[in-house]
């Protein structure tokens, strides 16, 4: 009887464990594919319009190369990402132009260095997060 009991206790926890790895393999696999344009940015004292008249930034995530891809306002950049289950760290974007755009775009890379954890809210938003903080925000760009 005791054998039974643990024999079910392992299956319980193996179907839980499967159960919880699915949902956020699910989770990772909905940031791929898309290009997400940042409609939100905390910090700045300058009106995000004014941070970006021209172009806003966008990102996508390539999973093939563990790559973002994207512009930050201005100049095009990409960078290596590591995602572990909701932790995501950038590695230092680099910059396909140098043209000067203001303000925007160095407060845009600043912030995806210092991000640690990410999340698709029930509204299909991407939020790039500092601990429980969000501190950018994309759309999907259709």
């Amino acid at each position: 009887m005791k054998h039974l009991k643990t024999l079910a206790f392992l299956i319980l926890v193996t179907i839980f464990t499967e159960s919880c790895s699915s949902t956020q393999k699910t989770a990772d696999e909905n940031i791929y594919g898309k290009t997400w344009e940042l409609e939100y940015l905390s910090g700045p004292r300058i009106a995000f319009e004014g941070l970006f008249p021209n172009k806003k930034p966008m990102i996508s995530f390539n999973k093939e190369t563990q790559k973002v891809e994207g512009n930050a306002g201005c100049n095009g950049y990409s960078a290596g990402f590591t995602i572990n289950g909701d932790a995501i760290s950038f590695e230092e974007p680099g910059i396909s132009t140098m043209m000067y755009c203001g303000e925007g775009e160095p407060f845009f890379l600043k912030t995806v260095k210092l991000v640690n954890k990410y999340k698709i809210d029930e509204n299909g938003k991407l939020n790039l997060m500092i601990g429980d903080v969000s501190m950018m925000r994309f759309k999907e760009v259709k």
